[in-house]
C-alpha cells in the first residue's frame, strides 16, 4: 500500500468507470473548463505503452520518504503561491496553464481535483534542483518501475552523494521529492500524458 505517482494512458483517461481507475468524468470536466477559458480541449492523450523496463514510456514511483524537509525547502525557495502549485495538484497535464484548475470531481485523496500544468511544475522543480545541487544527470530518467524510488532507497543515492557531495546528499528524502517532481513533469511533457496519484 501507499501513495503512487503514475502516468495515465488514453483508455484510462477517457474511461468513465472511476471504480476501475477511469478518469472519464474528470477528462470531460477538464475539457469543458478549457473551452470555457478559450483553450483547446485535451484530446491527444497517448495510449499506455506495454511495460518495458527502462523504456521511459510509463511512470510509476512510490512516495515513501517523509516530506518534512521537502516542505521546508519549498518554503525557503518558493513563494507560498508557488509552493501551493507544486505541492497542491492532484493531476498534472502536459501543457501550460496560467493558473491551476479546480474541478468539483473527486480525486484519489480529496473531494476535488486540482490540475496544474507540467511546464509550470517543471520550472519550480528545476529551481529546487539547482538550490540543492541535485546531480540531475546521475538520477534515473526512466521511472517506469519505481526506478527513482529504489535509486534513493536502495543505496545508489548514498554512493553518489559520497562521490559528489553537496546539499542534495545531506537530506536524501528531500532530494527524492525534488527528483520526483522534476522527473514527473519531464515525463508528462515528453510523453504528452497526464500524471496522477493513486
Amino acid at each position: 500500500m501507499g501513495i503512487y505517482l503514475v502516468s495515465v494512458g488514453a483508455q484510462d483517461w477517457l474511461d468513465g468507470d472511476e471504480d476501475e481507475g477511469g478518469k472519464g468524468v474528470l477528462a470531460a470536466a477538464l475539457d469543458e473548463e478549457l473551452r470555457r477559458r478559450g483553450l483547446a480541449p485535451y484530446e491527444s492523450v497517448p495510449e499506455a505503452a506495454a511495460f518495458v523496463r527502462g523504456s521511459g514510456l510509463s511512470f510509476e514511483e512510490k512516495l515513501v520518504p517523509a516530506m518534512d524537509g521537502f516542505g521546508a525547502l519549498c518554503r525557503e525557495h518558493l513563494s507560498p503561491k508557488e509552493g501551493e502549485l507544486l505541492l497542491g495538484w492532484s493531476v498534472l497535464v502536459p501543457f501550460s496553464l496560467d493558473e491551476e484548475i479546480r474541478l468539483p470531481v473527486e480525486s484519489a485523496y480529496t473531494d476535488e481535483t486540482v490540475i496544474a500544468g507540467a511546464p509550470e511544475v517543471l520550472a519550480l522543480a528545476q529551481r529546487l534542483a539547482a538550490a540543492i545541487g541535485l546531480p540531475v544527470e546521475s538520477i534515473p530518467e526512466a521511472c517506469d518501475n519505481l526506478d527513482l524510488t529504489m535509486w534513493f532507497l536502495e543505496g545508489p543515492a548514498k554512493e553518489a552523494a559520497a562521490v559528489r557531495p553537496g546539499p542534495w546528499g545531506e537530506d536524501l528524502d528531500t532530494a527524492f521529492y525534488v527528483a520526483l517532481y522534476l522527473r514527473a513533469a519531464q515525463h508528462s511533457l515528453r510523453r504528452g500524458c497526464p500524471m496522477t496519484y493513486c
